[in-house]
């Protein structure tokens, strides 16, 4: 397959995966990824297929990849299997040598579902989009010190690895990201021995209710995480490098609602942020005490009075420090890999003009400033109000 022939292909996949159903992600009368979207033909060259963004932190990154099970819980999806199953990509502070190569992005075998899920198969090879270009090392050695834990939950139906860019710029200034696979819960990802497991939940949940059970059932899941990653009996080596004093939790779309359910059942969590997700609990806020949310969100939906979001009720019933953010020209995808991943590849939605380099890095940079300040304590003017080289941003005290 030529380059040119390779881009337009990837070009295609990356507008499918953007259609893919999601849950939760805005309401269904904003529905943001679904349009076509068109090539601007402005990407920047590529030489060997997709790559995530260059880390800006000063720390090399590592990767490792746990399977937790829960044996005390039944899965929610599917009650024979033997516990609640969850896979983990940790990323962290590394030392300058030693590792091995930069982690996979996902296996071939979860592209190749992708790609059938979409009608896509044989049209994409597996191979090469399972091969986009990481920058975390396996099993490299930890950085002297202990690092604040960040937990990332991604979307509905969305594997964990949309949040990469993410856990790798974070692990690049200073913390342990752990980015969390929900079973039964992505369109398909690879557990130990070769077992794909499908999203029974994209089949099983319709709005209502049973949205409200996937927010707690992954706060349950998160809470069992930081079980797992704090306790030298489970996490060995890496339970030493983790500050237990200082957790932040954010997650896209329902994982952004997950972020403050797991934050209402779970004192550790000291801080979260929310990127584009609607709440789908009526007591959403509540729990939180004095303790600071960020919620980040697409100008069209989430703007106060714009109608469709519950935004505005989760806004009161936060205490402590809160922000509430809006991006002008974002689309739903825009605080993800995604973003990215389109400006590599010169694909943009008229509708939701934001580039995606410029989705990436807004994401990047408030984020990071969020936790920066609440679990590091470093003053972050960036969080005080609007700023001229921002102009996209939009700061709501409703």
């Amino acid at each position: 397959m030529n380059r040119r022939s390779r881009r337009t292909a990837l070009a295609t996949l990356l507008t499918c995966a953007l259609s893919l159903p999601l849950l939760g992600a805005a309401p269904a009368s904003a529905a943001q990824d679904v349009r076509p979207v068109a090539r601007t033909g402005q990407a920047p060259p590529a030489t060997a297929g997709l790559e995530l963004p260059t880390p800006t932190g000063p720390h090399p990154v590592g990767h490792h990849t746990l399977h937790l099970v829960d044996r005390h819980r039944a899965d929610p999806w599917v009650p024979t299997a033997e516990g609640r199953e969850l896979l983990v990509s940790v990323s962290y502070p590394a030392r300058p040598a030693g590792g091995g190569p930069p982690a996979a992005y996902m296996t071939e075998g979860e592209a190749q579902l992708l790609l059938e899920n979409r009608g896509l198969d044989g049209v994409v090879p597996a191979a090469t989009i399972a091969g986009t270009r990481t920058h975390g090392r396996v099993s490299a050695p930890w950085a002297p010190g202990r690092f604040p834990l960040v937990l990332l939950s991604p979307g509905f139906g969305m594997p964990r690895t949309t949040l990469t860019s993410l856990a790798e710029d974070l692990a690049s200034r200073g913390y342990v990201v752990a980015a969390v696979d929900h079973a039964y819960e992505s369109v398909g990802t690879e557990f130990p021995g070769g077992r794909m497991l499908p999203c029974v939940a994209c089949e099983e949940v319709d709005p209502g209710p049973e949205q409200a059970a996937v927010v707690r059932g992954r706060a349950t899941d998160l809470s069992f995480v930081i079980d797992e990653l704090t306790d030298r009996r489970t996490a060995g080596a890496l339970s030493r490098v983790i500050d237990s004093r200082r957790i932040g939790i954010a997650g896209h779309s329902i994982g952004g609602a997950a972020a403050a359910a797991t934050m209402a059942a779970d004192r550790r969590v000291r801080a979260g942020v929310d990127l584009d997700g609607s709440f789908f609990v009526e007591d959403a806020g509540a729990g939180l005490g004095r303790r600071p949310f960020m919620m980040v969100g697409a100008e069209s939906v989430h703007r106060p009075g714009s109608g469709d979001s519950d935004w505005p009720g989760a806004w009161n019933r936060l205490h402590g420090w809160k922000r509430w953010l809006t991006v002008e020209g974002a689309g739903h995808y825009s605080f993800t890999d995604f973003s990215w991943l389109g400006y590599q590849l010169g694909v943009t939605d008229a509708e939701y003009p934001l580039p995606g380099e410029r989705g990436w890095s807004l994401t990047r940079d408030y984020v990071a400033a969020f936790f920066d300040l609440h679990l590091r304590g470093v003053p972050q003017p960036v969080l005080d109000g609007p700023t001229p080289s921002r102009p996209e941003v939009e700061f709501h005290r409703p």
